[in-house]
């Protein structure tokens, strides 16, 4: 090879390097760098209020209420179609009803009334129940204190919560769910022997409790109205009060 060619060649090589070190290699993993053009163009929807490709409108209330009636997400459901036009009317009349919102708070109330109830905890359900149902449960802990009787409940997991009814009567709003749920719940006497339940046994719960409040009501609380068993060989952990 002439020399003239051999200096050449090593200059482009040299070009090829020092290139490669300032500008960097592609290998498939790097991140696309936004186009400023069409940023600018994104920009400025945004400021004229237009979505972005990226974008979606967030669902309303009663499209909520559709979605969750049509497909169950999680353990969450509604189970006719007399519960879901009920729902319909209850976010009408009620603009921060949120059907989803409702349900995970329903559950939560559930496994806090039923451990509550157990553990002769007063105070906290009668935050939480109308005075009917408050009651029923006041005079079922009275009754196992006077037998010497100790209960202890635990709420593993809710399966399933299913909206079987609503109705809007007047300013207030009743919700009906039906929970299935797993629980572990044991009932001593005075002298400590189990008479009732087994803590090594896991054991289906359906109940079926129906929640209300006032919808032009600024206290937010959805109270239980009425609880009942749904199973016929329920081992009826919470008493049974239906609305009067």
């Amino acid at each position: 090879m002439p020399p003239d060619l051999i200096v050449y060649a090593i200059v482009a090589a040299g070009l090829v390097f020092w290139l490669r070190s300032v500008l960097g290699t592609r290998h498939g993993d790097e991140r696309e760098r936004p186009n400023p053009y069409l940023q600018g163009e994104q920009t400025a929807d945004k400021k004229q209020g237009i979505p972005g490709p990226a974008e979606e409108k967030p669902l309303s209330a009663e499209d909520r209420i559709h979605a969750l009636a049509a497909n169950k997400t999680g353990n969450l459901t509604v189970d006719n179609k007399t519960a879901e036009n009920g729902l319909l009317d209850i976010s009408k009349a009620d603009k921060k009803f949120d059907v989803n919102q409702f349900l995970t708070g329903a559950q939560d109330a559930f496994a806090y009334i039923v451990e509550a109830f157990a553990q002769g905890d007063t105070e906290t359900l009668k935050g939480l129940l109308t005075e009917g149902v408050y009651n029923a449960f006041e005079d079922a802990i009275k009754a196992r204190a006077e037998r010497g009787e100790t209960m202890a409940t635990e709420i593993h997991a809710i399966k399933k919560s299913e909206i079987t009814g609503a109705n809007l009567t007047g300013k207030r709003a009743f919700i009906t769910v039906r929970f299935t749920a797993e629980e572990t719940s044991v009932t001593k006497n005075r002298d400590g022997e189990i008479i009732e339940g087994n803590p090594d046994k896991v054991t289906q719960m359906r109940d079926v409790w129906t929640f209300g409040r006032e919808i032009n009501s600024k206290d937010p609380r959805w109270l239980v109205y009425e609880t009942r068993d749904d199973l016929e060989d329920d081992n009826t952990t919470i008493p049974n009060k239906t609305i009067s």
